[in-house]
């Protein structure tokens, strides 16, 4: 099979894969630039192609830095425009939707172009940044797809429109119902999926805390998901927590929550994990015999694997993922000041009072 039929089969699997899976068979969009996330860390939307390296310093004794002129997108090919749809203004409010809590990236579309295939479309972008030491703008490709809701972008899946997230937060409103912090209402709602084994889990702890003081109108709900094919101990946990939540409530479990994330090396080992829940528990003002009665039966297990299935409905496939009104944010090595942004940019477009 040659590269074109290769690069054709791929894009005829994706569209199987969508007739038969629907909208949460999708991976959600990226919300960040690829520069700042952890090796590893689940890829949600087209990141933005990374800058050029600096140039080597000088040897000499720095002087001002010149102005840095404003990017040149080449001018777009009135003859590249050939496809039927998405139109360049529908293009525009879905990157906008992706990218505009970012004031420095700037982008240009140069190409919507027809395709052999009926209804797909190729789109190419030219993306750049108003400081960027190098401004030569890169090329960013995907394939809109025939039902007007998705693209391809290399091998993934992406919800695509003005209010791309809109069948995502519906879905996570009604299916997170973990403990949670905050306001009751979720108008605005923070969902955060973690593992309690998971070393960037315990790090975004840190962040979880300082968002539930930026935003007290948000609803924070804990939705668990143990990722045991490399965490043993995860699904212990997360029943644990799960019977700590029943018993004790909202606050017991993040009291429970904090220990056992503060004591997460105790979670290497069987016993190791026994002891290190139990102290938890015990932490969090609960009897540890009551709770582990309660963790080992069906019904909890059952409870946590519907935390999970919502995590696998929505692809999430790495931990800490948070979603923001429908909108996925690997968190794993992004700053406090990038996550706030990407919230309150997404509540300027849900219509949501500051």
């Amino acid at each position: 099979m040659n590269a074109s039929h290769q690069g054709e089969w791929v894009l005829i699997r994706h569209i199987g894969r969508l007739a038969g899976g629907g909208l949460l068979a999708a991976t959600a969009l990226l919300a960040v630039s690829a520069s700042t996330l952890e090796a590893g860390a689940q890829q949600q939307v087209p990141a933005a192609p990374p800058e050029s390296p600096a140039a080597p310093a000088q040897s000499q004794a720095p002087s001002a830095p010149a102005p840095t002129a404003a990017p040149v997108f080449p001018k777009p090919d009135p003859k590249n425009f050939t496809a039927s749809g998405p139109s360049k203004e529908e293009i525009n409010a879905f990157l906008n939707a992706s990218w505009g809590y970012d004031t420095d990236r700037i982008w240009e579309v140069e190409a919507i172009l027809k395709t052999p295939i009926e209804g797909l479309s190729k789109v190419i972008v030219y993306i750049s940044e108003k400081n960027a030491k190098d401004n030569k703008p890169q090329p960013f490709l995907f394939w809109a797809m025939p039902d007007g809701k998705h693209i391809i972008a290399g091998e993934d899946v992406y919800p695509f429109g003005d209010k791309p997230y809109a069948a995502y937060r519906a879905e996570v409103q009604q299916r997170a119902d973990g403990p949670y912090r905050g306001s009751a209402d979720k108008t605005l709602e923070l969902a955060e999926f973690a593992d309690f084994q998971c070393p960037h889990c315990k790090d975004a702890q840190a962040n979880m805390e300082k968002l539930i003081a930026d935003f007290p109108k948000a609803h924070i709900v804990f939705q668990n998901y143990p990722l045991e094919r490399i965490h043993p101990q995860a699904k212990l946990a997360a029943e644990y927590g799960a019977c700590v939540a029943k018993l004790g409530g909202s606050n017991a479990f993040f009291q429970f929550a904090g220990a056992t994330f503060e004591g997460q090396d105790g979670l290497n080992t069987a016993d190791g994990a026994q002891l290190t829940l139990n102290s938890a528990v015990t932490k969090a003002g609960l009897d540890p015999a009551k709770v582990e009665a309660c963790a080992k039966t069906p019904a909890t297990s059952d409870e946590v694997e519907k935390s999970v299935k919502l995590a696998e409905d929505l692809n999430i496939n790495s931990t800490p993922t948070l979603v923001v009104n429908g909108r996925q944010v690997p968190i794993a090595g992004v700053p406090y000041d990038t996550l706030k942004k990407i919230i309150e940019w997404q509540e300027k477009l849900d219509g949501i009072a500051q």
